[in-house]
């Protein structure tokens, strides 16, 4: 039987890293968590996850910082990266920003933390798939 894919989860909130993981997990993925953004590079560069789920506000290195050294590190450079986000704001010029601010940084794309676990669960099937 195939691995399952593993998702590392970058995130400074513990409760988001928990409830998140343990729905994923019990959907068959592996699950890996960092607490920041420094700790996130670390983390992929030893572990080789099959997506990473970045948090874009956290202390010590925010994650647009953690993709761009992702990115620089050819161990690291074509690691599929989705950011999160809780600036889920509905108006569609902020959805546009959001979907230029991942592309400029080579995401696959964003989540919105606010989004129903299920409706995430979808799109993160997406982003490792595609």
């Amino acid at each position: 039987m195939a691995e399952q894919p593993l998702i590392l989860i970058v995130d400074d909130e513990p409760d988001f890293r928990e409830i998140f993981g343990m729905k994923l997990k019990g959907l068959g993925y592996r699950i890996e968590t960092a607490s920041d953004g420094a700790e996130g590079v670390l983390k992929a560069k030893k572990l080789k996850p099959n997506l990473i789920l970045m948090d874009v506000k956290m202390p010590v290195m925010d994650g647009a910082t953690a993709i761009l050294k992702l990115r620089d590190d050819p161990e690291t450079k074509s690691a599929k990266i989705a950011f999160l986000t809780s600036l889920g704001d509905p108006q569609t010029e902020m959805r546009e920003l959001n979907r230029k601010f991942s592309e400029d940084f080579g995401a696959q794309g964003y989540l919105k933390k606010t989004d129903d676990l299920d409706v995430l669960v979808d799109k993160i099937k997406e982003f490792i798939n595609a």
